[in-house]
């Protein structure tokens, strides 16, 4: 059963007189009210349908509530403030839920809100010029989730990892690595410029040539030496950010590689197609806004129209040597993915690049024309603690903690559940001592705790009271009686699962997992405290085994509902702690 869906078809149906307009109903949401006295569900049905005929809202709401006063699970309508209809749902109707958590009802555990559309979710795509950093994490967890979330919705999803394997921090790469190779070969300890890479990681690579050819790389021509330098680092690199991801529970289903896209002529392709539509010119830039460079210069270059699709300005997709741009590069990825077949495009980017978010846009909408919808997304950034000391991260400065680090140190569920604890576009703080601690203030620990709760009440029934607990699992309980307030609430937050697992794939926004785990935990762990002061609260009652049932039945619905989220946002539930 899913509540929402049910009355959402049930109202349609019955109002189909007073609207027909398909866009209209597709507009309309069916939200929790947050006051409990607006009932239990609202629409917003009879203000759309006032907007589109000028009609008094209040007026077309009353209208409807005239033509739904027979759902049979409705105990009470009202139509309040602008126009809302408010609907207040029967105990029974909330308790069939139940009922529908445990038999595993496909109308609530399966939302296909996407109906198989086609997505491709572009996440981490950290440059391979080292194990990947904890400034990563964010993204990583951010776009893992919100594709697993989108995957549970019904989307077909495609989860891609960019390898910026062109560029000149790979001349960078190849110039570091050349210097731990020669290292390696003289058994000197080498001076690292400024600017290089200097983590021992590269060291270790090092050695491995000296083992594996010796001199034979320095016999080469330089820029075949160069070639075979730079294949071995990114290719080395690249295993490292992934068993780093792996380690953190991400795993991507395709590698796309930029210098892929320089090789094969995909760039010039894209530029073609961009130019005979009129977006590609040779022109001239203004010079740089609120600050005077006496470097810059008057000079033609090849530009995007960036602006026709709202950019401040238009962009030059060629540097001065002639070479293709990053952003040109982009042009041939986005192409790349359209021809795919993808309908939507996602791409969980870093904080620094917002300023490139309306340039993808526009590249996408030319080249699909119209055709593709683009969603970029923005992870800020992180900051990392220990108690009062900030953690400061640089691959090129060699002082930068991985995320193998802090997996050692703190775990993969808790990295993945604190960086779920805010929206991906606003300031996050890691501490490494709080998240540590065994508290309420601690809300993967919160929620984690609430799943090993039910876990322990239901083995206790199992082994003091097995009569009820054999009610239980033969699914004879009598759940009328779960009739208190607090236990009532709880179920009616159950029931809003679809709604939450929906709305977070709709609103790109995984953190809604999170948040609805720590209400549940909250108001659980809330009613298991009220029962060590009040026995009409506690979840085993060895004198009332018909009671008892009912209220295991509850407590296996918010371990399921626990662990589904769990599994979404890839934490892994434990059974005691």
């Amino acid at each position: 059963m899913n509540i929402f869906k049910e009355l959402g078809s049930d109202l349609k149906n019955r109002c189909l007189q007073i609207c027909a307009d398909t866009e209209i109903w597709n507009q309309a949401t069916l939200e929790t009210p947050k006051d409990p006295l607006n009932g239990d569900i609202s629409t917003n049905i009879a203000m759309l349908l006032a907007a589109k005929t000028g009609e008094n809202p209040r007026e077309i709401a009353i209208k409807f509530k005239e033509l739904i006063t027979d759902i049979p699970y409705v105990a009470h309508i009202e139509v309040a403030g602008p126009g809302f209809i408010n609907f207040t749902i029967k105990a029974e109707k909330w308790h069939d839920c139940i009922k529908s958590i445990l038999n595993g009802d496909k109308d609530f555990w399966e939302v296909n809100v996407g109906k198989g559309t086609k997505v491709n979710v572009e996440y981490v795509s950290a440059n391979p010029t080292g194990p990947m950093h904890i400034g990563h994490a964010r993204g990583a967890v951010y776009g893992d989730a919100l594709a697993n979330i989108l995957k549970k919705c019904g989307y077909a999803v495609t989860k891609e990892y960019y390898v910026n394997d062109a560029g000149s921090q790979i001349d960078v790469l190849i110039d570091s690595l050349l210097i731990r190779y020669k290292e390696a070969l003289n058994g000197e300890k080498a001076i690292i410029p400024e600017g290089f890479y200097p983590g021992e990681y590269l060291a270790v690579v090092g050695k491995k040539l000296a083992t594996d050819y010796g001199h034979k790389l320095l016999d080469m021509d330089e820029n075949s030496m160069r070639q075979k330098l730079k294949k071995i680092a990114v290719s080395e690199m690249l295993e490292l950010i992934k068993l780093d991801l792996g380690k953190l529970g991400v795993k991507h289903d395709v590698f796309t590689s930029e210098q892929s896209l320089h090789d094969n002529g995909k760039i010039e392709e894209a530029v073609a197609i961009l130019t005979k539509m009129g977006l590609i010119y040779h022109g001239i830039l203004p010079p740089p806004k609120g600050k005077i460079d006496e470097n810059w210069q008057e000079k033609e270059q090849l530009l995007l129209r960036s602006s026709n699709y709202g950019d401040d300005q238009d962009r030059p997709i060629q540097k001065s040597d002639g070479s293709w741009s990053y952003l040109a590069a982009d042009f041939a990825y986005a192409k790349d993915k359209i021809d795919r077949g993808f309908e939507c495009l996602i791409y969980i980017l870093g904080a620094d690049h917002s300023g490139y978010v309306k340039r993808i846009k526009a590249v996408i909408e030319a080249l699909s024309q119209g055709k593709v919808k683009s969603d970029i997304r923005t992870s800020q950034l992180v900051n990392f603690v220990k108690g009062t000391e900030p953690i400061k991260m640089s691959k090129r400065s060699g002082n930068f903690m991985t995320v193998s680090d802090v997996i050692n140190d703190v775990g993969k569920d808790i990295i993945r559940f604190i960086m779920l604890t805010r929206r991906n576009d606003v300031t996050l703080d890691f501490d490494f001592t709080k998240v540590k601690e065994q508290s309420k203030d601690n809300p993967v620990f919160y929620v984690q705790y609430a799943h090993v709760r039910a876990k322990s009440i239901l083995a206790k029934a199992k082994e003091n009271i097995p009569s009820a607990y054999e009610v239980f699992t033969n699914r004879e309980f009598n759940l009328s009686l779960l009739n208190s307030e607090e236990e009532i609430q709880l179920i009616k937050l159950l029931a809003s699962w679809p709604k939450i697992l929906s709305s977070s794939a709709i609103t790109r926004e995984p953190q809604r997992i999170a948040y609805y785990l720590i209400d549940i935990a909250s108001r659980f762990h809330s009613i298991w405290n009220l029962g060590k002061e009040n026995n009409d609260y506690r979840f085993n009652i060895e004198d009332n085994l018909e009671l008892t049932a009912a209220r295991l039945a509850l407590v296996e619905s918010i371990r399921k509902v626990i662990a589904s989220g769990f599994e979404l946002i890839g934490v892994t539930p434990m059974d005691k702690m």
